[in-house]
């Protein structure tokens, strides 16, 4: 089966309606808005942060905006500081940063031999953070390892287990670029607290790296480290605005992104907030062409509290948002400079056909999107919601290689990300007015769509590809076979509602309320299967989920394959997760065909 050409209703538009908000857009607030912010360190649960809360809700009180302001206590990590130096009569101190969520020694330094572990880097990777550490032939325990790479929870884990007393890791550039190496999302529960990071962890820049990796390849060289990081259960500002829709209120859209930030944060993220902003001001004052609504948040506890605004939304109002959330669109780094391409745009399936047609049309450009990864306050898989954009326009490859700047991951690939850097100029003013439009079509056209937007049939597709991909690595061992019969029985009953779906042109209609619940209840089924390996309404770690998580395992079969023990474990673990893609998917089937009737 491949991917069959995208029904016409995933490019639905209204030209008449969109024309009249687009047209109303315009920077006169939104662009003090990111000068205002771009003065303001925004630290999650700060008072500087709330200044900023302030000023957004200051507008929407001024405009007549209904929003409510949520102050949860959540889990959350500010890093102050952090001191390195060699040890010797030839001792030398190196400027270093701590981590969010890394231990605090109190500023007391700890001593141990320095040493080098270097990368273990799988096929294919690119980015600078998702690569682990090979500890081959390394006896590391109580000593202080250095490593290439930003700090990352995974190679934090990679350290922990392997008995590490900290953790230096080398930045690319001549900044450090700030960071959270907690894997648990959100705030902690009862089944995720024992992955609180156990032990300090430092970065030094590029330069200082490679002089420390020299020493520590001599031997027998000693460092003394020290960090100070201040986590403490706070209390955050969530602002909300919401807008009620005037023909299927019950439904909704959900756009979001992040207040606080590291440093001034103006592209990464005050050119987001000030996006959304800009459409809660032309969205409420065209209420009456919205179907359905529109909430708009804005969340502390993204950067210091690993998405923990945006969880504890979820938990909060998991129950509202699994019975009428249609989508929900993140707003992450828009309007930076140089950003003339969206080639890395990350999206679920079902949704890259509108996503290309609302992009093209807005912009101009083409978007290459890619699968939506385990990052951005994507805080909603567990509930199975329908997801589309995180991060936003971004300049090419080629001209991030004619400035030699390596991969990040905001402020439009400005290598400016999580540094002090990420100042006024890094925001633009005509691609941050493009892009506001950009967003505002996109979440317009979710909210009026007479049939939610959506092709299931991309995911069918994308499900029978990575079963191909798993029965090839598992061979005889393992038949993949029932679910992909699965797949295929669910594609046709799609194919049979999409035929009929051009038909239906009022929201409210007996009609697109059976095929929108239809849709609606295909992500809350097939979303979790394919981004979640936890229960509904939990919260997966902070690591990668690959495609089919539950099945992925099968591409360790030929490591296993003559180990009786281990073999036959990878087959039973295949088995449940062979039986849990199989019976959502006939749910799924069951759903289409009800709206059939």
């Amino acid at each position: 089966m491949t991917a069959t050409a995208a029904p016409a209703f995933t490019g639905w538009s209204n030209p008449a309606v969109e024309k009249k908000i687009l047209d109303q857009i315009n920077l006169d607030t939104a662009w003090p808005v990111v000068e205002r912010f771009g003065e303001i360190v925004r630290l999650s649960g700060s008072p500087e942060e709330r200044e900023a809360f302030e000023i957004l809700s200051g507008h929407l009180t001024k405009w007549g905006v209904p929003h409510t302001l949520h102050e949860p206590e959540c889990f959350i990590s500010w890093p102050i500081a952090a001191t390195l130096r060699t040890l010797g009569a030839d001792g030398k101190s190196y400027f270093a940063k701590t981590t969010a969520m890394s231990v605090n020694t109190g500023g007391k330094e700890i001593e141990a031999e320095l040493v080098y572990v270097p990368p273990r880097i799988p096929e294919n990777t690119v980015d600078d953070w998702s690569y682990g550490l090979d500890f081959t032939g390394l006896d590391v325990t109580g000593k202080i390892i250095i490593a290439d790479g930003m700090a990352s929870p995974g190679r934090v884990i990679d350290v922990m287990k392997a008995g590490g007393l900290a953790g230096i890791f080398v930045n690319p550039g001549e900044r450090i670029h700030e960071s959270i190496v907690t894997t648990i999302w959100g705030t902690p529960d009862l089944d995720s607290a024992h992955r609180q990071p156990e032990l300090p962890v430092l970065g030094v820049n590029h330069v200082d790296g490679e002089e420390l990796i020299a020493l520590a390849k001599q031997g027998g060289v000693r460092v003394a480290a020290s960090t100070t990081v201040d986590t403490q259960w706070r209390t955050i500002p969530i602002l909300v605005a919401d807008i009620p829709g005037a023909t299927v209120p019950e439904e909704f859209v959900l756009l979001h992104g992040h207040v606080d930030s590291w440093h001034q944060g103006v592209g990464d993220n005050a050119t987001g907030d000030a996006t959304m902003l800009e459409i809660a001001r032309v969205f409420w004052q065209n209420k009456g062409d919205l179907a359905r609504g529109v909430k708009i948040a804005w969340w502390s506890g993204h950067s210091h509290g690993r998405y923990a605004g945006s969880t504890w939304f979820a938990d909060a109002f998991a129950i509202e948002l699994a019975k009428g959330c249609v989508a929900q669109v993140n707003c992450d780094s828009p309007g930076c400079r140089w950003a003339d391409t969206f080639n890395e745009l990350t999206t679920m399936s079902e949704t890259n056909p509108f996503v290309n047609a609302a992009i093209i049309e807005t912009t101009g450009i083409t978007p290459q999107t890619e699968r939506a990864v385990r990052a951005g306050d994507y805080s909603f898989n567990g509930i199975g919601i329908s997801s589309f954009y995180m991060l936003s326009s971004t300049m090419s490859q080629e001209a991030r290689d004619e400035k030699g700047y390596y991969p990040v991951g905001g402020c439009g690939a400005n290598i400016a990300w999580h540094t002090e850097d990420d100042l006024l100029d890094i925001a633009d003013k005509d691609n941050l007015l493009r892009d506001i439009k950009m967003y505002a079509a996109s979440v317009l056209r979710v909210a009026n769509a007479p049939v939610l937007p959506f092709d299931w049939r991309q995911v069918t597709a994308e499900f029978e590809e990575t079963l191909a991909k798993y029965q090839q690595a598992a061979g005889s061992d393992f038949d993949f076979g029932p679910a992909v019969d699965a797949v295929k029985s669910l594609d046709d009953s799609l194919a049979a509602l999409y035929a009929g779906a051009g038909s239906i042109t009022a929201p409210d209609s007996s009609e697109a309320r059976r095929f929108n619940r239809a849709q609606r209840m295909l992500a809350r089924i097939l979303v979790p299967v394919n981004y979640s390996r936890s229960l509904p309404f939990y919260h997966d770690p902070a690591l990668e989920v690959p495609a089919l998580p539950d099945l992925e395992p099968a591409l360790t079969m030929g490591r296993v394959r003559g180990d009786q023990h281990q073999r036959g474990i990878l087959k039973a673990h295949l088995l449940r997760g062979r039986n849990r893609l199989i019976w959502a998917l006939e749910q799924a089937r069951d759903q289409v065909d009800a709206a059939r009737s």
